[in-house]
């Protein structure tokens, strides 16, 4: 692993693995940080990945400590994520036997990584670890499983380093094609109506450099799926953020309504297109993807390109600019009359919210850090209803500020991420905003940003209860509560848990705050402490998450604002909407 280059393994030992431990005690490079879960440990490892780019390394024993990390594989498989999972096994001869903490590892993870090994010759290790780690940071990245047998670490072993990785039959390097390539720049020169829908590749790819030229070249808006915000500047003119379910009205009317659509390193998921037979109905389609597995897939395509999205958008650029090609507003009538069109709904149908008498609208909270912060910070989340309004709130001009679970969408997620992400950018700021719900699924972290000394920050958006399904149940189910309530059923209005208490368990400093003329100044001392520290915040759970697109449906459907029931409270009226969720 150090000849790979890693700096830092989040690694919880057991009977399995503690021949590994024992290596990393000599290690002079590699920093083990020890959390208090391997599935805690697992996801503080995609942070880093996600805010570094390099792989994440984590290490669990055999059993329950490598199951205990399946979430985290899966979560870095739907993101692809690029990481390295070590774990411990049972010795090569007890194999099969059902012995004591003995899972098959690698059949239990087979659909859901990028390649795995079980290594049962000591000899191979050097060459098994170094072909881990490029499988896993090249192409499209992804997690890679290595499970090492107890009896294979004891082992003597004579090393030999190649310097080569020859993997027969995986080739992740991309031939641009030229034709294309040509054949796709003909098209945008002819688009009157032209969106870019830029995903994860773009970050992943390193390609927001080329993208943020290509856009202003061509004055073409620009859209991102939430895996691709901060691919380009969302403080940018021709930014109309993200679109999707909860994304603007704009974004989602313009990559609806284009004649020509440029997407880059996306998946088309449902929860973007919504019913994807109707998405982008009646306008052409350019996909590029490294994957060409992704092609076709979810979307059918006029122009299917397969390539490093960097080098497709850099072609791009470089024959544009041979051809001598912009396009202004004022040099192109037909272009003008579609960036009016864009810039009215960006203007008559922005973002709102209600704000009570009385209460914290949790939209607010996020609209404050931004401002005290100047959005110079790395953002976590768990997942529910506060992911979404960070999202929609916050403004990511840079890649890899946003760091959060989506294509699995793993609750207790944003905690232990935000660890990996703090020790790759100890000089910079890193928020964890979380739910009620999602931060008590690994509280435990609080003892690893404490004992590790690791002062990550984060903010609860406490509702007492588990917020989007509660909104679903306002959407589908005449606002039926059930067992989304998180509090004591026998006594309803105490706060519970009572976070306050919690974290002073762990010496963490935390403060409840009620009012929002207290919500700044606790943001401004929650900054300054020079360790971990949470801010406890009791926003309503009548809040929605707004604008919203109801699953299995179109953008014509959209939600922008709250709907009253019969009996004034906040609710869906009589939308009909689809079965899928």
């Amino acid at each position: 692993m150090e000849r790979e280059g890693v700096e830092l393994i989040f690694a919880y030992p057991g009977g399995a693995s503690m021949p590994m431990h024992q290596a990393l005690t000599k290690s002079q490079q590699i920093r083990t940080v020890l959390p208090r879960h391997e599935q805690g440990g697992s996801f503080a490892a995609e942070g880093y990945a996600r805010a570094t780019g390099k792989a994440g390394v984590c290490m669990g024993t055999s059993g329950p400590g490598a199951t205990n990390m399946v979430t985290s594989i899966a979560d870095a498989y739907l993101d692809s994520t690029p990481l390295v999972v070590i774990t411990g096994q049972v010795p090569t001869f007890m194999i099969g036997r059902g012995a004591f903490q003995e899972t098959d590892f690698f059949g239990v993870t087979l659909p859901i990584v990028k390649h795995s090994y079980l290594v049962t010759d000591s000899n191979e290790i050097p060459r098994i670890v170094k072909e881990a780690f490029h499988i896993a940071q090249s192409g499209r990245p992804g997690p890679v499983v290595i499970d090492m047998p107890k009896d294979v670490q004891e082992r003597a072993t004579k090393l030999w380093f190649s310097e080569k990785v020859e993997l027969k039959g995986y080739d992740p390097k991309r031939v641009l094609d030229e034709a294309a390539i040509e054949e796709a720049v003909a098209m945008i020169m002819k688009a009157e109506r032209p969106v870019i829908y830029c995903g994860g590749g773009i970050i992943s790819g390193e390609a927001s450099g080329a993208l943020l030229e290509f856009m202003e070249r061509t004055g073409i808006p620009a859209t991102s799926t939430l895996m691709g915000v901060g691919g380009f500047p969302e403080t940018h003119p021709l930014s109309i953020k993200w679109l999707g379910m909860h994304g603007s009205v704009a974004a989602n009317n313009a990559a609806n309504e284009a004649d020509l659509l440029l997407a880059l390193g996306v998946r088309f998921d449902d929860r973007v297109t919504g019913k994807v037979e109707k998405f982008c109905e009646h306008g052409t389609i350019i996909h590029v993807d490294i994957d060409n597995a992704e092609i076709n897939k979810n979307k059918l395509v006029r122009l299917p390109i397969v390539a490093d999205i960097a080098e497709a958008l850099k072609r791009i650029n470089e024959l544009l600019e041979k051809a001598g090609w912009t396009r202004k507003t004022s040099g192109w009538p037909q272009y003008g009359v579609w960036r009016e069109q864009v810039d009215a709904w960006k203007r008559d149908q922005p973002m709102t919210y209600e704000e009570e008498p009385g209460r914290i609208a949790p939209q607010w909270v996020i609209e404050k850090l931004y401002e005290v912060t100047k959005g110079d910070i790395f953002m976590t989340t768990g997942v529910g209803q506060h992911q979404m309004w960070a999202a929609q709130w916050f403004h990511f001009d840079k890649p890899r500020r946003l760091i959060t679970s989506l294509g699995l969408g793993s609750m207790g997620y944003g905690l232990p991420a935000s660890l990996g992400v703090k020790c790759a950018f100890p000089e910079t700021e890193v928020v964890n905003i979380d739910g009620d719900g999602s931060f008590l699924m690994n509280v435990q972290e609080l003892a690893t940003a404490i004992a590790e000394n690791i002062p990550i920050k984060c903010i609860i958006l406490n509702n007492q209860h588990l917020g989007m399904v509660v909104q679903w149940e306002d959407l589908k189910y005449k606002s039926n509560r059930a067992h989304t309530f998180l509090g004591k059923l026998h006594a309803p209005t105490d706060i519970y848990p009572d976070y306050v208490k919690m974290c002073e368990s762990f010496e963490v400093p935390c403060e409840r705050i009620f009012l929002k003329e207290d919500v700044v100044p606790a943001i401004e001392r929650m900054l300054a402490s020079k360790t971990a520290y949470v801010l406890d915040v009791m926003v309503p759970y009548t809040e929605h998450v707004l604008p919203m697109i109801p699953g299995g449906m179109t953008y014509k459907d959209i939600i922008t604002k709250p709907i009253r029931n019969a009996d004034g409270t906040k609710g869906f009226g009589d939308i009909k909407v689809a079965t899928a969720l």
